[in-house]
């Protein structure tokens, strides 16, 4: 009876260990299956799939980088392209401006020698009579040319700088220097003109030079 008892332990412990046996068997099974099935996913992760572009660690394709890299290039080298046509252009306006105020000034020079002429043709005539003539002849020719080129420069809007007794003024005269005076109505006003100045409408061609009361 108790052999019986002894016998029936030792077969319950091996279908225990059996049983055990197979839990283990199928667990293993188990994880060589996940692994076979894991093992292509990766793969097929890490692989690009056939047909698509290879991208960049930023999300974009190497064929867009390259296309969007020749078409920076294309406009930057259209923007040099433009800059020298326009440093060219400039470069030849500058030479054109400055050969037609060259050509400007040429003409203005030469129509007032023009103009200026029939002075130089009396002044020619006073000195080739002027060891003959007698002393009134002379001044009354004198003046007749001081005249005529006075009325020439006043034709040129030239105009001469009022100064004489006038309030000094630095817009249009320049003092030599100041001289005491005893009259204050005098005092800071021109009481002598060394040099007379001249202007064309506002501008000044030259200064007055005076002798200022003080």
């Amino acid at each position: 009876m108790e052999n019986d008892n002894i016998q029936e332990e030792k077969k319950m412990e091996e279908a225990t260990e059996n049983v055990e046996n197979k839990d283990v068997e199928v667990e293993e099974a188990a994880e060589v299956k996940t692994e076979e099935t894991v093992e292509p996913e990766k793969k097929a992760e890490s692989e690009p799939e056939h047909g698509k572009k290879k991208k960049s660690r930023f999300g974009f394709s190497d064929r867009k980088l390259k296309d969007e890299l020749a078409e920076s290039n294309r406009k930057l080298e259209e923007l040099q392209d433009k800059y020298m046509r326009q440093v060219a252009e400039f470069s030849n306006f500058k030479k054109r401006t400055a050969k037609e105020k060259l050509e400007i000034r040429e003409n203005v020079k030469a129509s007032m020698l023009h103009d200026f002429l029939p002075v130089i043709d009396d002044i020619d005539r006073a000195m080739e009579h002027l060891e003959t003539a007698d002393m009134e002849a002379t001044k009354e020719g004198v003046k007749l040319i001081y005249q005529k080129f006075m009325e020439y420069l006043r034709s040129q809007d030239l105009t001469e700088i009022q100064a004489m007794g006038e309030d000094f003024n630095t817009d249009f005269h320049e003092a030599v220097t100041q001289f005491p005076v005893e009259d204050e109505s005098k005092k800071g006003k021109v009481i002598d003109v060394i040099q007379k100045g001249y202007k064309i409408n506002d501008k000044v061609v030259r200064y007055s030079k005076v002798v200022v009361g003080q």
